[in-house]
């Protein structure tokens, strides 16, 4: 008999590892081709890893809440001679953290002889640390203390190798200067390897309060937001959108759109559609920040907030969205709502953003003030809409009629979106909403 190995596949472009959150077999145990094998966990998305052959669990090398590279072999399977002919072994991709370059530029297996950190130090934090940070914190003599301080520049603020190896440079070099100059490099200001510790508030709790335990998902939504305020200086922006035409076309061909097409036509297609436009005139807001550099994006891929029924939640990406058309941004975030809200994404669906927006309108909210998706420099806010009174010009004068109003809020990153740069993306967003063309061919 043959031998099959089951590898952490690659779950999407920038995720390198991740978490064996259940294990649905035990060693012995006969499985067929499709069967579960182990549900892993990212800082993405959940997935359940289904088996890519027939034979019996030989041997399983993980343990649930194990941190795993992706391509390590989990799981061995034994083939029966048959099937072991039709099978070609998958070849096994090391994570790029795992390799580091020697002087003559060959790649050269980092060796983890040093004692890892303790798991039960490592239980003391949310954070997760791949096995080549843990080893070299070890090796170094860095400390869990040390190590929580560090600022990842990773996906969520994952610490990655070059962080710890920054940081561990700028702790020698600080201990060979004099002590003012010590006090000086330790400063945020001076260090940006370095965060000063959060600080902690404290609690009381009552004898009839309950206590209810955030589950992984919420602490990594948690941790991504605390970092994205830490990182971005938040700008807030409001403006107030006359939508009457827009309403009044929606509801003239909702129902005719729905039976030609099979999608419910609501307002978020309109606002993504509107949003994609700002966006390919004001490229800018579509960028990111490395340092002291400005990315612009070529690609305008628009993230839409999707609340789960579990309460959390998840942002599905709407790819090229600028290349689109009404219908088919429709077709796309019916099936992005329906599929974030029973969990059902891939990691591939929440990958690429380069912009968010969330709908604070759906419960009814008026103004919403979000925080930044990084490591994007903007999210638009989209509110109810509510019929107002409104003052308009005729031709015998002014006068009060009923309008359909909404407020649309824009949080940007003050490093490179200006107030300026800022309000007129907004305004035009707002500009395309209001002159919105009653197109009756659908």
């Amino acid at each position: 008999m043959s031998d099959f190995n089951v590898l952490i596949p690659k779950l999407g472009e920038s995720i390198q590892e991740a978490t064996i959150t259940k294990i649905f077999v035990k060693q012995g145990d006969k499985v067929a081709e499709d069967d579960i094998l182990f549900e892993v966990a990212t800082d993405k998305v959940d997935s359940e890893i289904p088996s890519p052959v027939a034979g019996t669990i030989k041997e399983i090398r993980c343990a649930e809440n194990d941190l795993i590279p992706v391509g390590q072999i989990v799981i061995v399977i034994a083939l029966d001679a048959e099937e072991a002919a039709a099978v070609t072994e998958p070849e096994v991709i090391p994570p790029k953290e795992e390799i580091q370059e020697n002087k003559e530029n060959k790649p050269v297996e980092v060796k983890q002889s040093a004692p890892e950190i303790s798991k039960n130090d490592l239980k003391n934090t949310d954070r997760f640390y791949s096995p080549l940070v843990k080893s070299i914190a070890t090796k170094e003599g860095v400390t869990l203390p040390e190590l929580e301080s560090i600022t990842g520049s990773g996906l969520g603020g994952r610490v990655q190798k070059n962080d710890i190896v920054n940081y561990i440079e700028q702790r020698v070099a600080g201990a060979n200067k004099p002590s003012s100059q010590v006090i000086q490099s330790k400063s945020p200001q001076n260090s940006p390897a370095v965060q000063l510790e959060r600080p902690k508030v404290s609690v009381s709790i009552g004898a009839e309060d309950t206590i209810l335990k955030m589950d992984r998902i919420r602490k990594l939504i948690a941790n991504h937001m605390v970092m994205s305020k830490q990182v971005s200086p938040h700008v807030t922006t409001v403006v107030e959108a006359d939508v009457t035409n827009l309403v009044l076309w929606r509801n003239a061909v909702k129902t005719e759109f729905e039976k030609k097409y099979g999608e419910k036509l609501t307002f978020m297609p309109l606002f993504a559609e509107a949003t994609a436009k700002a966006l390919s005139e004001f490229r800018q807001v579509n960028s990111s920040v490395d340092e002291d550099n400005i990315i612009l994006r070529k690609h305008i891929n628009i993230a839409i907030a999707v609340a789960t029924n579990d309460g959390n939640l998840v942002v599905p990406v709407i790819k090229d969205a600028d290349s689109k058309n009404l219908i088919g941004l429709t077709r796309e975030i019916n099936s992005f709502a329906k599929a974030g809200r029973e969990n059902k994404l891939s990691p591939d669906d929440l990958q690429g953003g380069t912009f968010t927006i969330t709908n604070f309108g759906s419960f009814g909210g008026l103004i919403g003030t979000p925080i930044i998706n990084q490591p994007q420099v903007a999210i638009l806010a989209v509110g109810i809409i509510e019929k107002k009174p409104a003052v308009m010009e005729t031709s015998t004068g002014d006068a009060i009629v009923v309008r359909h109003k909404m407020f649309l809020s824009l949080s940007y990153d003050h490093r490179v979106v200006d107030g300026m740069l800022g309000g007129r993306f907004l305004r035009r967003i707002a500009d395309l909403l209001e002159q919105f063309e009653q197109n009756t061919n659908i």
